[in-house]
């Protein structure tokens, strides 16, 4: 790729980062997307803690604190685009690959995503925030399957597009659960970290123990086995912790270092969730007319969460055989 493509490619990522709020800016002004959720009139409490505004921006802090996100994909198109990885390709992280300009536009896209939510109060916004978080979470498992799969780089984004499109046509129709009880964003933790472990300790045995780790990851946001077996018909979805052993035929050809980054970004989503717990009314650090949201801190700190993995990604190495 040469060195004007590469710039490109962070300069068209920025023009399409200012267009979105002038657009919005535009649109808004003309009162096309701005409305209220159901239930709600200007001066209420939203159901993000923050204070309903009469303004063209609903959640004036909870969606300006989206622009972490798109900073932080930003710099991500920055460094990627002042690297040369023609000659020796450490990993899908060094450099502009498909793989990195997946994972630093999808970064960017949770902004946007999240604002028009905030912002409009929009079915469609909401929708719209659904689907930029599930473009993201997903990459992860993916990228650990397309290793531990041996998938071609086709088959991966195939399979990308295709999990996408069907979220954002059955989560517009039947909302997030898509009609089928399937909450894709929390089974895609899950999955992360299910594939995460079969990366680091591949073992034919441990395959098929690594699906009793989903049990554990639900457990740390809140739902337990012992709920699970009470209604197991609702929570269905444990079937899907084996499909990473399904999936996975062989070890891993490359390295990670997962300390620092991994560990301080998973401490970091661990934290921002505990303090989007507070980002509901009536919760104890629930002020709608402050300046401070838990659910804006959310933002920020996930933003940060991202970065680190975006780090972590590229301690790659391939194994010295």
């Amino acid at each position: 790729m040469s060195i004007l493509k590469k710039q490109n490619s962070f300069i068209i990522a920025l023009i399409c980062s200012v267009s979105f709020f002038l657009v919005y800016f535009i649109l808004a002004k003309l009162g096309l997307i701005v409305t209220l959720e159901p239930n709600l009139s200007v001066g209420d409490v939203s159901r993000w803690c923050e204070r309903v505004s009469s303004s063209i921006y609903r959640e004036p802090i909870n969606a300006f604190s989206n622009v972490g996100f798109m900073i932080t994909g930003l710099i991500m198109f920055w460094i990627l685009s002042k690297e040369d990885n023609s000659k020796t390709q450490l990993n899908d992280f060094t450099g502009l690959t498909n793989i990195s300009i997946l994972y630093a536009s999808v970064v960017i896209f949770l902004g946007p995503g999240s604002f028009l939510m905030h912002g409009t109060h929009s079915y469609w916004g909401q929708w719209i925030d659904n689907v930029s978080m599930v473009t993201y979470i997903i990459v992860p498992w993916l990228y650990n399957l397309k290793e531990l799969g041996r998938w071609s780089s086709k088959r991966f984004f195939t399979t990308y597009v295709l999990i996408v499109f069907l979220f954002s046509l059955l989560s517009w129709f039947f909302g997030t659960n898509m009609g089928i009880n399937l909450d894709l964003f929390g089974v895609s933790i899950a999955l992360w970290i299910i594939s995460e472990f079969l990366y680091k300790f591949w073992g034919r045995i441990n395959k098929w123990y690594s699906g009793f780790i989903g049990f554990l990851v639900a457990s740390i946001f809140g739902i337990f086995p012992t709920e699970i077996f009470a209604n197991i018909i609702n929570y269905w979805w444990i079937i899907l912790f084996w499909l990473p052993a399904l999936l996975s035929n062989s070890p891993p050809t490359k390295l990670r270092t997962y300390n620092p980054w991994f560990f301080l970004g998973m401490i970091s989503y661990i934290v921002a969730f505990i303090i989007w717990l507070q980002g509901y009314p009536d919760t104890r650090f629930c002020d709608p007319d402050s300046i401070i949201q838990p659910h804006g801190i959310w933002h920020l700190i996930t933003a940060f969460a991202t970065w680190c993995f975006f780090k972590f990604y590229r301690t790659e190495r391939f194994i010295e055989v």
